[in-house]
């Protein structure tokens, strides 16, 4: 898993880190083969949506030396089961040149970390059928995979239209 003497070292973003974590949303998009313009994210929406007054999500920053590694984009959920709080890990990138130095497992190290500090039940995230170098990974960690869940998601017209309103233009 690690192939590097440099330890990562993690930190929770701030707003100075908005610019660099578009650049990561970005270099993430197009490492998931996202077309252009998928992911139109500005620097404003970061601003409003992590750092505004209700924040929407949390982000931790990778580093090894002095250059920025990667970042895990991450929430809170609920588990009715367990009755706790959980976490759920919308985004985990690396990127090419910082990967196999232990880059991933010391971000979710990190988020377990923080998991069971605030009494969360667990974290859970989605991986691309089609990404087998992550889902290896995920495996010799002890993840284990939800086979029996299906991800559903409603979006542009048709959450409008379940919603009950006009569907959106475009």
């Amino acid at each position: 898993m690690k192939t590097s003497s440099v330890e990562p070292r993690i930190v929770p973003a701030t707003k100075k880190d908005i610019p660099l974590i578009r650049e990561f949303i970005l270099e993430l998009a197009e490492y998931e083969r996202a077309l252009p313009g998928e992911a139109p994210v500005t620097e404003q929406d970061i601003a409003d949506t992590l750092f505004g007054n209700r924040p929407a999500a949390e982000v931790l920053i990778a580093y090894l030396g002095d250059k920025p590694a990667g970042f895990a984009l991450f929430f809170q959920n609920y588990s009715t089961w367990l009755g706790k709080r959980g976490i759920y890990l919308e985004d985990l990138f690396v990127r090419p040149a910082a990967r196999k130095h232990g880059v991933g497992f010391a971000l979710l190290r990190a988020l377990a970390r923080l998991a069971l500090d605030r009494d969360c039940g667990r974290v859970d995230w989605s991986v691309l059928n089609w990404n087998e170098l992550a889902i290896t990974f995920y495996n010799q960690i002890g993840a284990k995979p939800m086979d029996d869940w299906t991800t559903f998601r409603l979006s542009g017209d048709a959450l409008a239209q379940v919603a009950g309103g006009k569907p959106a233009a475009g």
